[in-house]
């Protein structure tokens, strides 16, 4: 099927329909976010459902990004990807239907089984068609672009939906481009699966759903839950991690290669991911409920308002990339810190009356942080691993941004949740934004140094 195709047209129609699947994911993710006041309306739901309808995809994502890819690694890529564009079509033709927040959340986390399959194995079949170095270097140059210009386009097109359609057609949107994604896959997409496939961890993978969700669980039910069921939380998470760092250590095909995180850079590039996409989750979470809810603006205004940022968000991802190949990852995480910080600071005091310049100014700055952010984390996860090894250090790092993005909302919503007469403009939840980019910034500066980069050699040992 599609044999009659050049090469060089099968690779480029591969690649366009693998960054298909990723334009369609990170639009989700934007819509979703602009949508939730209509929800919360039409739904009658609390700020904890408005988290848990976040929460219940990337939580679910993040648990099982990297299974998905050994699972693609051993029964075949193109199934695996097929295997998920139809439960993520699946999924959000159900959240189109749900009759309450409860199913929402349930389609929800439908939908992140099938997003789970689909960019990290897109990226391997992407790997696997471009074989050479120059070619793939471009192929994920364009699939970097198609990332930012998903969150760009999303407020604006999520905008004209949910203000034309209701808030329903975000998801049924995913349907026909799934099916449409379905179809070239099985024309164009060649199958192809590692030669010598990781085995399963499952007990490691039962470990990790158990620590996330009862850490998110705890946090997002703080208030409402009882002392009693949120330290019970907290002390299943801790058991979990206690569990599951020594049983990881012992395995020969770990879930979670602990060794990786000898190296400072890789530890570096982990944590900067949890910190700097728990402020980009807290800052769509905010933005939203304080652009329709205390400005009073329709769903198209406020995501015409949040477009700017989301342009210089699409023209930094680039820019960062070649900034990190001429001078490596330390400038554009400084720089990235620095505008998440400022943001954080000018939107700490905003209001009803607040001047919408001030406010554009928070968003300029928070766009041109995130922008730069993505391409050093990617490149100083995986900076001196050994080769055969970067994929699997590459999806710890996606993983490490669905964690942030889980907590980010988890923390910011609870922070919003106690402050009910004044949603989205409280200090503190701005502050915790601000606090974020300081700390993306102190990452920046401690790992990317000589010390820091020479550790990375440590991988290569034997894990003791």
């Amino acid at each position: 099927m599609g044999g009659a195709v050049p090469r060089p047209v099968r690779r480029r129609v591969v690649l366009a329909v693998c960054c298909l699947s990723l334009f369609m994911v990170g639009l989700d993710n934007t819509i979703v976010n602009l949508a939730l006041p209509s929800i919360r309306q039409e739904l009658h739901a609390s700020v904890s459902s408005l988290q848990w309808t976040i929460d219940a995809y990337t939580l679910v994502l993040a648990s099982l990004l990297m299974l998905a890819g050994s699972t693609a690694d051993r029964v075949g890529r193109r199934r695996t990807f097929q295997l998920g564009l139809a439960l993520f079509g699946l999924g959000s033709l159900l959240c189109g239907i749900a009759p309450n927040v409860g199913l929402l959340i349930v389609f929800r986390a439908l939908q992140a089984v099938g997003g789970s399959m689909l960019n990290p194995v897109a990226l391997s079949i992407v790997a696997n068609v471009f074989t050479e170095p120059r070619d793939r270097t471009r192929a994920i140059g364009v699939w970097a672009a198609v990332n930012g210009l998903s969150l760009a386009v999303g407020p604006v097109l999520g905008g004209v939906l949910v203000d034309w359609a209701g808030w329903r057609s975000i998801f049924w949107i995913n349907v026909p481009i799934g099916l449409a994604a379905i179809v070239l896959t099985a024309v164009f997409v060649p199958e192809s699966r590692a030669p010598h496939p990781r085995r399963l961890d499952p007990v490691g993978q039962l470990l990790v759903v158990v620590l996330l969700a009862s850490l998110t669980y705890g946090i997002i039910e703080g208030r409402g839950a009882g002392a009693p069921v949120v330290i019970g939380c907290f002390v299943v998470a801790a058991v979990s991690l206690a569990v599951l760092l020594p049983y990881e250590r012992r395995r020969r095909d770990p879930l979670l290669e602990l060794r990786f995180f000898r190296s400072v850079p890789f530890s570096g590039a982990t944590l900067t991911a949890v910190t700097g996409f728990a402020a980009l989750s807290g800052f769509l979470f905010l933005n939203t409920l304080y652009l329709q809810e205390t400005r009073g603006f329709s769903v198209l205004h406020a995501g015409l308002l949040t477009l700017p940022m989301a342009v210089l968000t699409a023209v930094g991802a680039p820019l960062s990339g070649r900034l990190v190949g001429a001078r490596g990852p330390r400038l554009p995480l400084l720089v990235a810190g620095v505008g998440i910080a400022v943001s954080g600071v000018l939107l700490a005091g905003i209001g009803p009356r607040t001047s919408i310049w001030l406010v554009m100014a928070g968003y300029v700055c928070f766009g041109i942080g995130y922008g730069l952010l993505n391409a050093p984390i990617t490149n100083a996860a995986v900076s001196g691993m050994p080769r055969e090894r970067a994929g699997l250090a590459a999806a710890v790092a996606s993983t490490s941004r669905q964690v942030g993005i889980s907590l980010g909302v988890a923390v910011i919503g609870a922070v919003v949740a106690a402050q009910p007469t004044s949603p989205g403009t409280g200090a503190l939840a701005w502050g915790i934004v601000a606090g974020c980019g300081v700390l993306v910034f102190a990452l920046g500066l401690v790992t990317t140094g000589r010390w820091a980069l020479a550790t990375a050699a440590r991988v290569d040992g034997p894990d003791h």
